[in-house]
């Protein structure tokens, strides 16, 4: 044994054991991989070897000790991704993609609190195995061949990792047929094949994705635009231009989930103003809207919002897709309407590409960290009081009517607050996350409180439409079991989907009061809002309908081609009864959910084709004059001159 482990077989044979054992350990400790039967668990078992085997095999191709260098960087490479991955997916329940490795601003923007926060005792493990094999080339390296390993074996240890590889995608394919070539979660492809295999095949698809601008012609869109004037909804007359000329402001609850309204802790409300908006008989509170975000999160809501497109399947737009042609709220509504946009966000303005992708969103004012004191700040950028306190002056300046953006940020995780502006207890289920989510929920509860004095006190809130709205999910399924201890109800996957309902709220001439119990999404904002400023959205590409029209489709599509309406819950193969939570097995319900899946899939392959391939560029509507980023710039003034 002495002997073998001196060797250069040893040392390599060492490696491939020490990278399989933590990557399914990291299986076993971090991920969700929804393991069903004895196949997948084999899968689990021998999928992290063939790429191991390849990956480190060609450590050989050195010659001599350097060969020891060799593979010790691409371990440490390899467990780099496979950590990187844990700590993402303790997050965000999901695995890295290349484009959101693109996104290296945001980490250095501030989440790199977020980032230790997310970190555990016991992660050594993940690169303890490269310290130990660091002191055992040390001391035998001296033993070592200095001679290359003859090439013939050294491509029998690759072809045996490749032949592994062959195995294991063909027994994925027998339990789960067409893996790679339909379109599944990330995290069927990790169960499957593992993360190493995972990115390579990740790799693939993003190179196949970034020739198609390349490739798109005008002709491409014919599709795009039969299919949007197809599925248009009609607007509600009732409703249709009631609040046309008035002033649009936008507010975003950062990770706010609606299950906090109304909801109380220890008996005592979390969000008491919110709760009373609810009950306001000039706001109507949609109670089944959801976050239809991918892992642009944040960004992908504001794309939804702005542009009723949804993100990208992999990575955020905001970020990799930042200089495409778009034809958002801002542009739209100063060209139909003369209004002069805004977005207030008290961070640095590259986070998320904002500085970037506004101007060609048509956005005229960016007021970004430099607007603000940004002495005020915890986590994420500045506290939501002070940031709306000093945003007021700044809503005052622009030239009405106007469309004001303004982004939250303390009630963001890790949901860090000082305890001098704590003013209700922590939740006590022993998970930090959870929490501390309802002291963070209260101060901004109470940040949109003083928000709507400061209005009412300028005067600009009768004349205003007010829109709040839930960005995405705040507490990830990781944190099931304390999530089941606040709600009383198991957290299955079910229960899960049903708590991805985000608030929106919307203050407009003509609208009820109290709540509105429609489904819709994100993607469906965009057009509700154009039509009751008078604005018909048919003459632009919409993926989403009008909330208020009787023609509205109630279908909730999820960037991954799950849905939720009124009557079905579809989670990949899994129907439910949303009524009920009970599965669906009767034959003719099954057959309509597969033809609302299938329009679904369609309608998500045109997005793609449309953000891929930049095919608004070929888009003219009439009356339309195409945004040139050039026009706008960000940079504060003010400040530049006082330096």
């Amino acid at each position: 044994m002495k002997k073998l482990l001196a060797s250069k077989k040893g040392f390599f044979a060492l490696a491939v054991i020490f990278l399989w054992a933590k990557t399914y350990f990291s299986y076993k400790q971090e991920f969700n991989l929804d393991i069903t039967n004895g196949m997948q668990e084999f899968l689990l078992v021998i999928n992290p070897l063939s790429a191991s085997i390849v990956f480190l095999g060609l450590a050989f191709l050195a010659k001599g000790r350097r060969m020891g260098i060799w593979l010790l960087v691409i371990d440490f490479i390899m467990s780099f991704l496979l950590y990187a991955n844990v700590l993402y997916y303790r997050f965000f329940n999901d695995f890295i993609t290349l484009p959101t490795l693109k996104q290296t601003d945001n980490l250095s923007s501030g989440m790199g609190g977020s980032i230790f926060g997310l970190m555990q005792g016991y992660d050594f493990i993940y690169f303890l195995d490269i310290i130990l094999l660091i002191v055992l080339y040390i001391y035998t390296r001296k033993n070592w061949n200095i001679e290359r390993l003859a090439f013939r074996k050294t491509a029998m240890v690759i072809i045996s990792g490749v032949a592994l590889f062959a195995v294991n995608l063909g027994l994925a394919e027998v339990d789960r047929p067409q893996l790679l070539q339909r379109t599944f979660d990330r995290t069927y492809l990790v169960k499957y094949l593992g993360p190493y295999n995972y990115t390579i095949y990740d790799a693939i698809q993003n190179a196949k994705t970034s020739t198609q601008r390349v490739m798109a012609s005008p002709s491409d869109l014919s599709e795009v635009t039969e299919f949007t004037e197809a599925n248009y909804a009609e607007p509600n007359a009732k409703y249709f231009g009631k609040a046309e000329g008035m002033n649009v402001i936008k507010i975003h609850l950062e990770s706010f989930q609606s299950f906090l309204i109304n909801y109380k802790l220890n008996g005592e409300e979390v969000t008491p103003f919110l709760n009373s908006l609810v009950n306001d008989k000039q706001i109507t509170y949609f109670d089944n809207f959801f976050h239809q975000t991918e892992q642009g999160k944040t960004a992908d809501a504001e794309l939804l919002m702005d542009n009723s497109l949804y993100g990208l399947p992999q990575g955020s737009a905001f970020s990799v897709k930042g200089t495409n042609t778009y034809q958002a709220a801002p542009a739209i509504l100063n060209q139909e309407q003369g209004y002069t946009s805004a977005v207030f966000h008290g961070d640095e303005k590259t986070f998320w590409n904002r500085d970037e992708i506004y101007k060609q969103f048509g956005v005229d004012h960016f007021f970004d960290s430099t607007y603000y004191n940004m002495e005020n700040s915890i986590n994420y950028g500045l506290k939501d009081k002070p940031f709306f306190e000093e945003s007021m002056p700044l809503l005052e300046s622009l030239d009405q009517p106007f469309y004001a953006h303004l982004i939250t940020l303390t009630n963001h995780y890790p949901f860090t607050l000082d305890p001098e502006d704590a003013t209700i207890d922590k939740a006590t289920t022993g998970d930090s996350t959870v929490d501390n989510y309802f002291q963070t929920a209260r101060y901004l509860d109470e940040a949109l409180e003083q928000f709507f004095n400061d209005l009412k006190e300028s005067g600009m809130y009768d004349n205003s439409v007010i829109l709040l709205y839930g960005d995405h999910y705040g507490i990830s399924t990781n944190h099931n079991r304390a999530m089941e201890e606040i709600t009383g109800k198991e957290m299955t996957d079910y229960q899960n989907a049903q708590m991805q309902r985000v608030p929106l709220m919307i203050k407009a001439p003509g609208l009820e009061g109290g709540v509105n119990h429609t489904y819709g999404g994100e993607l469906d904002v965009l057009p509700t809002l154009e039509h009751l400023l008078g604005i018909d959205s048919s003459k632009y590409i919409q993926f989403g309908t009008d909330l208020l029209s009787e023609e509205h489709n109630d279908v909730v599509g999820l960037r991954n081609g799950d849905f939720i309406s009124k009557d079905y819950t579809v989670l990949g193969d899994t129907y439910y009864d949303t009524a009920t939570g009970e599965i669906v097995e009767d034959e003719a319900k099954i057959e309509e959910i597969k033809k609302e899946k299938e329009e679904l899939a369609k309608m998500l392959s045109l997005n793609d084709k449309i953000l891929y391939g930049d095919l608004l560029r070929f888009y003219d509507p009439e009356g339309w004059t195409p945004v040139k980023a050039s026009d706008y710039d960000y940079n504060n003034r003010s400040e530049t001159e006082e330096e």
